[in-house]
């Protein structure tokens, strides 16, 4: 009678542990060789824009040097502007701080979603729910110091979870498409807004226009003299200290790791989940109403508060889909991918006025880096010495991934 013999592929504790926080080179190699992608690309939509020097581009083979200085000067001028704008200063690096911290939040409650199989399209409607009660808290009441910015944060992160929260009890109860349900929440949001800019409850005394009172200066954040830098990034910050914590350090986090990579096994294991969507899109809202705050009581360039309007929070719960996705649903990639896609907006300006570039440009940057970056097989085509290397699709990073 013969036996086989079952090698033991059983991983001790202490292996485990530093698999799970090696470097993946794999992944850093080819987030770095997108950025170098789309940059050329960029490079290239400078060059064919400009009609300047696209037209010494007409007798390159006449005089190839002009076209090619040309070119060179305007990539160039684009791209410095761009860093000087960005990081070239400590007034820069504030502003790049100050663009960062909303999309770092907002950032946060999707990727939250991500990892427990959800897409989280509402962040924008949670963002701006966040700003309203945030905003009517800061010039509404009139509280101590302390107290009253304590308040007006609160109530933002509150409204926010509640709008995030509807979301997850509908799926729960309901089996509704969490894709469907958000983006229709995000207009209701949008038309909220708009109907209470026109009520006398948030209408600011005297004016016709859509504009709110001006936030007390008790609720706004406090932020550095001269500088752009405020509390609204340590915030941020402490807002992806807090995900890490609940995704790795916690049983809800667990059970969120859990339903993300297949939910069927996590109720097979005695995992509810319909509670954990609730909670997991609970305190996404949570974190997107937080960035709808950072626009409602931050501070403007200008230093003054900023009043409530229609366009207050931009179009951040859609930017925070591309920053949870480069930062592959985790907090330190999604407070690095923050940060650069604040630098962009922050450089966007400089390339502008300093470089004659359009603005948009930088927005070109930006979804260019996000496709590259979730196409690996694109980059391993385009760059034949990375075929070697094992890079999984960011897509599915977001399943695959969830309990890692």
């Amino acid at each position: 009678m013969s036996t086989t013999v079952t090698p033991d592929t059983t991983e001790a504790p202490e292996e485990a542990e530093q698999r799970r926080f090696r470097i993946p080179w794999a992944e850093v190699v080819t987030t770095a060789m997108a950025f170098v992608l789309a940059l050329l690309v960029g490079a290239l939509l400078m060059v064919v824009s400009d009609a300047e020097v696209a037209a010494k581009w007409a007798y390159f083979f006449g005089r190839p040097g002009d076209a090619l200085s040309a070119s060179w000067d305007k990539v160039y001028g684009a791209y410095s502007a761009l860093l000087r704008g960005s990081v070239g200063g400590w007034g820069p690096i504030t502003e790049t701080t100050a663009q960062a911290a909303p999309l770092i939040c907002a950032g946060l409650g999707v990727g939250l979603a991500f990892r427990a199989g959800l897409f989280n399209i509402g962040a924008q409607g949670q963002a701006i729910v966040g700003s309203i009660l945030a905003a009517y808290a800061g010039f509404a009441w009139h509280l101590p110091p302390v107290i009253h910015l304590v308040a007006a944060i609160a109530l933002g992160i509150v409204g926010g979870a509640f709008w995030g929260a509807i979301v997850g009890w509908l799926k729960a109860r309901s089996g509704a498409h969490e894709v469907i349900v958000t983006i229709m929440m995000n207009y209701v949001a949008i038309g909220l807004l708009a109907w209470l800019l026109t009520t006398t409850a948030f209408r600011r005394p005297g004016r016709a226009d859509p504009i709110s009172p001006i936030v007390d200066w008790n609720a706004t954040l406090p932020r550095l003299e001269g500088s752009r830098l405020h509390l609204g990034f340590l915030i941020a910050l402490l807002a992806a200290v807090f995900v890490w914590w609940l995704l790795d350090r916690s049983t809800i986090g667990f059970a969120i790791r859990a339903v993300g990579a297949n939910p069927h096994a996590a109720a097979t294991a005695g995992m509810s989940v319909g509670r954990t969507t609730v909670i997991t899109m609970t305190v996404a809202g949570a974190l997107a109403g937080l960035a709808g705050v950072q626009y409602a009581l931050g501070p403007s360039v200008l230093g003054t508060p900023v009043p409530l309007s229609a366009g207050l929070v931009g179009t951040v719960g859609f930017d925070a889909i591309t920053v949870a996705l480069l930062g592959r649903s985790r907090p330190l990639g999604t407070v690095l991918a923050g940060l650069l896609f604040g630098g962009l907006h922050a450089g966007g300006l400089a390339m502008q006025s300093m470089a004659d570039t359009p603005l948009t440009l930088t927005t070109v940057l930006q979804a260019l880096i996000v496709l590259f970056v979730a196409a690996p097989g694109l980059v391993r085509t385009i760059f034949p010495m990375l075929k070697g290397r094992r890079l999984r699709p960011l897509t599915g990073s977001i399943q695959s991934g969830a309990l890692q």
